[in-house]
């Protein structure tokens, strides 16, 4: 049965004097099968029309609420981008008078309405951008969800349990989803999430974050991993992107596999190379990363940087291209044990041997040249030894000539 705007308000009435969160959210979301009856309802409402009639019939805000969702709703149907946006950014701000002074009960709408919000600023912007037209809704959207973040920090008098703090970091991790759009400059990227961060780590009262629902756990993990993977601290980045990925439910593949896109290169700058279950699983991460996984086991350095060149653009829309290539030196590594074990694990190599092996692997490069890879590969701790140069011989350590990559001093740098 179609739902009228009359009993539309009735019913909203009936769920905030219930505090029916996640009804609330229902009514507020523009795809819910309601939307298109009160569509159906109005031919071409104006919220002023709206408001002159329907204005007081329901308490402040609600009215102006109940109006413009009727608008969204209105404009969604008709392919008018824009205008649902600002429509939906208004109907929030609204929201928010009421939020304030309320528990948490009204976060599952507020979680919704933030979620549209977010989708309807993508919707203007790509139609916009279509259109060779300047948008910039996803930036304004980020404003309204810190200030979505703002209202839920400064909960001071709700009840622990009921607390509107519950909220905060899933409007963190909406929060960074808009940034990661907005920002066509990392630095910039960086700079606004640290902010929101630096915020959010100073106040002491916020619950401990493994209290939180395991999905707010893995979308704040998954973007501090990012920041630290754009920030080039490895370390940190890999800690939060594996504990993001062992939270993540199984079902959620997509998510997955974004982790992974991240966390598989800073494992393999580990010497910890994904098994072929793992791979099989996660069909397009084996595309773009077997090949150089590959070449890493065949100590292949040529096929590796045809593995470069060919993912290059890709790589670099991935932020991966600079990482990918300092793994290019575990290539050297493998390629340079061989030659070890092939020697019968002599302590004494002539640098010639690695000159050869080197230019076997199509890598044209002078006898000084080799020998100048060999020292990098010292000094960076991928083996263990010196270089008489004057009788062109490599020393090698009599015990653990070529330590594990992880056992290395800085295996990530």
């Amino acid at each position: 049965m179609a739902m009228t705007f009359s009993t539309f308000i009735m019913t909203l009435a009936e769920t905030i004097q219930s505090e029916n969160g996640p009804n609330l959210a229902y009514l507020l979301r523009p795809t819910s099968p309601h939307g298109k009856d009160l569509v159906k309802e109005f031919r071409n409402p104006t919220r002023e029309t709206l408001m002159s009639r329907y204005g007081g019939c329901i308490e402040s805000p609600w009215d102006d609420i109940a109006v413009r969702y009727v608008m969204v709703t209105t404009h969604i149907a008709r392919k008018r981008a824009g205008e649902a946006f600002n429509e939906q950014s208004q109907l929030v701000s609204q929201f928010f008078r009421y939020f304030i002074n309320n528990t948490g009960w009204t976060l599952p709408a507020l979680f919704s309405m933030l979620r549209d919000l977010r989708d309807l600023a993508f919707d203007a912007d790509n139609y916009a951008k279509y259109n060779n037209q300047k948008s910039e809704c996803m930036e304004s959207a980020a404003g309204v969800v810190v200030k979505a973040f703002s209202n839920c920090m400064t909960d001071r008098t709700s009840p622990p349990n009921e607390s509107r703090k519950w909220g905060v970091y899933y409007v963190v991790g909406l929060v960074l989803k808009c940034y990661f759009r907005v920002c066509p400059s990392l630095s910039n990227e960086y700079q606004l999430s640290k902010n929101i961060l630096r915020a959010l780590n100073a106040n002491p009262d916020i619950p401990p974050l493994s209290e939180y629902p395991r999905s707010h756990q893995v979308t704040y993990r998954y973007y501090l991993g990012m920041l630290s993977f754009l920030n080039e601290d490895y370390n940190k980045s890999e800690q939060e992107l594996t504990l993001a990925f062992y939270q993540c439910y199984i079902p959620a593949h997509s998510n997955q596999e974004r982790i992974l896109t991240y966390l598989l290169p800073l494992r393999v700058l580990r010497g910890h190379l994904p098994t072929r279950d793992l791979m099989d699983r996660f069909p397009v991460l084996d595309e773009l990363f077997t090949p150089f996984i590959a070449a890493i086991r065949a100590g292949d350095i040529s096929a590796y940087d045809i593995a470069l060149d060919k993912w290059e653009r890709r790589l670099l829309e991935l932020n991966l291209w600079l990482t990918l290539e300092r793994a290019r030196e575990l290539c050297i590594r493998g390629l340079f044990r061989r030659v070890w074990v092939a020697t019968d694990q002599s302590t004494r190599i002539p640098v010639s041997m690695f000159h050869c092996s080197l230019r076997l692997k199509g890598i044209e490069v002078s006898m000084e040249e080799a020998e100048c890879y060999v020292a990098n590969m010292i000094y960076q701790g991928y083996m263990r030894g010196y270089i008489s140069h004057e009788k062109k011989m490599v020393v090698l350590a009599s015990a653990n000539a070529f330590p594990r990559v992880a056992d290395r001093l800085a295996p990530l740098s």
